[in-house]
């Protein structure tokens, strides 16, 4: 392994644990600021000593292989911050919903519900790496909540639990989890039940929906989600704006998963799937239309006009068709862009650098992701999704912005 790859990597982890240059270096064993600049750029020696490695798997609390591995993905993905998430959603009682041994008392719901809210408008300000590590608390949280309050407060609990797993499952989304964002979806839509509130099953089930697209059930995905969607259609409707919000949510993820179910093997099938986009396209445009001209951010759902758009481009980008999903982009206002919450604004960046890829745009490609980087950093940063499209264009090649391209590649903590 090349020495200039293994400190890259060291100072990617040292930057994820938050340590300085000089924090790491003394509790190496009181190594100094100098030594640990010429260890993360590859000087200390060709072959870095088997005991440096070790030190700093331990120091930055990693296994040894995130140094080592030749998967240069792997190494961006904070394992560690998403295994502290599951092995909250193992324990016994988070499992089984009974009350822990903790002595003291529950948070009463208003003070849950508040770090709940704190906890998804950092989601969508983009703040990945702060919400690895709420997110395990908030839960026993939750959890010891609904176990302990009775009547009214108990299902109010049950409401801020389920939005808590989904939540989680979003995260789970963004370090690339697949298998623990099913998990945490599961649990969202039992929570859901729990709770009797229409608006918040639904909300549950979309996040499973999502979970099960991204865990590879897209066909299953989107049966459930508008299964969900025609079960919860009256009450839904006459629930105000959160339902119609979260009505129309359900209908963009279903989108999402025949889009993803068109890249299966069974060509008929495929066809099916691709076919079905445009029309649970459509039914979401109806209810954003019952909304009227604003955007609603009901539930954190971002739901509206621009996010129908990003579905858009999400869609096409899936389907591999590149100049369309720029041209949907484009077609956005700056109006409608600065209506969506910043995680939105990023990822739709994203999605159009991908656009862009698919259609021969290099260059611009590149371009986008320098802009979502400083949209929200982590989205571009911290996501597995988004190294394997720096990856993909450093192998393809990015004509003159080759060196903006490396650059961000190094800030992704990828190897050369």
């Amino acid at each position: 392994m090349d020495a200039r790859v293994i400190g890259r990597r060291i100072a990617y982890w040292r930057q994820q644990r938050r340590l300085t240059q000089s924090d790491f270096g003394a509790l190496m064993g009181g190594r100094t600021a100098r030594w640990v600049q010429m260890l993360e750029a590859g000087e200390r020696q060709a072959d870095p000593r088997l005991s440096v490695l070790t030190d700093s798997a331990r120091v930055l609390r990693i296994p040894l292989e995130r140094l080592l591995e030749d998967d240069p993905e792997t190494a961006a993905v904070d394992s560690v911050e998403l295994e502290a998430i599951r092995s909250v959603l193992l324990r016994h009682d988070v499992v089984t919903g009974c009350s822990d041994d903790d002595g003291a008392g529950p948070l009463d719901v208003d003070t849950l519900r508040r770090r709940v809210a704190h906890g998804w408008d950092a989601f969508q300000a983009g703040a990945i790496a702060g919400l690895a590590r709420l997110v395990p608390d908030l839960l026993i949280e939750a959890n010891r909540a609904a176990a302990r309050h009775t009547g009214d407060d108990q299902l109010t609990a049950y409401r801020a639990l389920s939005m808590v797993l989904c939540l989680t499952e979003a995260t789970a989304i963004k370090g690339g989890s697949g298998d623990l964002a099913h998990l945490a979806g599961h649990r969202a839509v039992i929570a859901a039940e729990r709770s009797g509130a229409p608006v918040i099953m639904a909300t549950a089930a979309r996040h499973l929906a999502d979970a099960m697209t991204h865990h590879g059930q897209p066909v299953a995905a989107a049966e459930f989600a508008v299964a969900a969607a025609a079960r919860l259609t009256p009450d839904l409707l006459s629930a105000g704006p959160e339902g119609l919000s979260t009505l129309g949510a359900l209908y963009l993820k279903a989108a999402m998963a025949q889009a993803t179910a068109a890249d299966q093997r069974d060509s008929r099938r495929a066809a099916a799937a691709a076919r079905a986009v445009p029309d649970l396209l459509g039914q979401a445009d109806d209810f954003a239309e019952q909304l009227g001209d604003a955007d609603h951010n009901r539930l954190w759902s971002a739901f509206g006009r621009a996010n129908i758009a990003l579905y858009r481009l999400a869609t096409h980008v899936q389907l591999a068709q590149g100049a369309e999903g720029v041209s949907v982009a484009l077609e956005m206002s700056p109006a409608d862009v600065s209506s969506l919450p910043r995680e939105r604004r990023a990822h739709r960046l994203v999605d159009l650098a991908h656009a862009h890829l698919l259609a021969g745009q290099r260059e611009k490609a590149v371009d986008a992701l320098l802009d979502a980087e400083i949209e929200a950093q982590d989205e571009v940063l911290r996501r597995p999704r988004t190294h394997q499209l720096v990856q993909d264009l450093e192998l393809l090649g990015a004509g003159s912005a080759e060196g903006r391209l490396r650059a961000l590649a190094g800030r992704c903590g990828l190897p050369e």
